[in-house]
């Protein structure tokens, strides 16, 4: 056999092998995960494959109100609380900050069904919580009672989930755990933390709304930096000198794309009128000064944002309240802050420059 020869170099495959080797296993296991299923007889969609879809993890603390079972935990420890977990298993819990722009996705997934039933380039939910399995029973008959499709769980027991979001090919991971998310940044997963609004607001049940601030979130700190280290007038004109030089991408870049991606297979059915999606631009800064690069940037991309506000340093709060989108990206609290007082749900990006002023101040 070729493994006794000697003198032949290594015997181990090579890393590009290994990873081929792999990529056909994986292959094998779903050709024979998806027999299975088919063989099953139910009306519910499969999920999709994790390369196909577009993976959005959200805890349990983001999707479902846990403030009470959180106090349980941190006041008389973990046996305490699944303790309670499981005394109150018929008890329904109430939405978390995540749950609505979840019930969003479900809609636009439902309105991709109807147009294209054999794809699956479609959202794919996954409950991704460091909860132990004893919990599960109470979050999968709560995922029931609220009618959500979310199939697939992961339920760490206390460990870190960023594997799991790896293995899952996660496109965005959101979370109410601070450090959780700053991991998964520093581990190149677009994520968030999420932030509950101080009101109650009727959100849309016919279309995603998503608001994303740009700088250090859909794209690079550069500017920012800019900013902080020289002043404003030094950055204006820092940004009309490379006003044709796109910016660098940031952490949420990836999933305004894919929003984009999804966009298009509705303008693909003539659907543009009536699309389940619609994408904000939400930043500070002005257009006359400094507008043109981020448009420009955008375009370079072959990205389209359905509205752009440039609000020129005036607070984001009041926008959003006329936006209402299910879920605001923005890196620096003072804004989360100021949108959460007027009842935007929004989610931190723990990203860039700003972080560290935070940490300091």
């Amino acid at each position: 056999a070729a493994g006794t020869m000697s003198g032949t170099g290594s015997e181990e495959p090579q890393p590009s092998e290994a990873a081929e080797v792999q990529q056909q296993q994986a292959e094998q296991d779903w050709a024979a995960a998806k027999a299975f299923y088919e063989n099953l007889v139910t009306k519910r969609p499969r999920p999709p494959k994790p390369q196909n879809a577009i993976t959005v993890a959200v805890s349990s603390r983001a999707l479902f109100n846990l403030v009470e079972e959180r106090r349980i935990y941190e006041e008389q420890g973990v046996e305490k609380y699944v303790e309670y977990q499981q005394n109150n298993e018929n008890v329904t819990l109430k939405p978390g900050p995540a749950f609505y722009f979840v019930k969003a996705l479900e809609h636009v997934n439902a309105r991709l069904l109807e147009l294209y039933p054999d794809d699956e380039e479609r959202f794919d939910i996954v409950l991704m919580t460091n909860n132990h399995a004893q919990v599960g029973v109470r979050l999968i008959k709560n995922i029931n009672h609220y009618g959500l499709t979310i199939e697939r769980f992961c339920m760490t027991g206390g460990e870190s989930p960023i594997g799991y979001l790896t293995a899952y090919l996660t496109n965005l991971y959101l979370s109410a755990d601070s450090e959780k998310v700053q991991e998964a940044i520093k581990a190149g997963i677009a994520s968030a933390t999420m932030f509950t609004a101080n009101k109650d607001v009727a959100y849309s049940d016919t279309q995603l709304r998503v608001a994303f601030d740009g700088d250090a979130v859909i794209f690079s700190d550069e500017s920012e930096q800019i900013v902080k280290e020289h002043g404003l007038d030094r950055f204006f004109e820092h940004e009309q000198l490379n006003e044709n030089k796109p910016l660098a991408q940031g952490p949420l870049k990836g999933f305004l794309e894919d929003l984009g991606k999804l966009q298009k297979k509705f303008y693909a059915k003539n659907e543009r009128l009536n699309c389940p999606i619609r994408t904000y631009l939400v930043t500070a800064r002005s257009a006359a000064s400094s507008g043109a690069r981020v448009l420009k940037t955008l375009r370079s991309w072959g990205l389209e944002i359905d509205e752009a506000l440039f609000l020129a340093g005036a607070p984001k709060g009041p926008i959003l309240v006329k936006i209402r989108p299910h879920i605001f990206f923005d890196d620096q609290m003072f804004h989360i802050e100021g949108a959460q007082k007027l009842g935007t749900i929004a989610a931190h990006v723990p990203y860039g420059i700003a972080q560290k002023y935070h940490k300091s101040a």
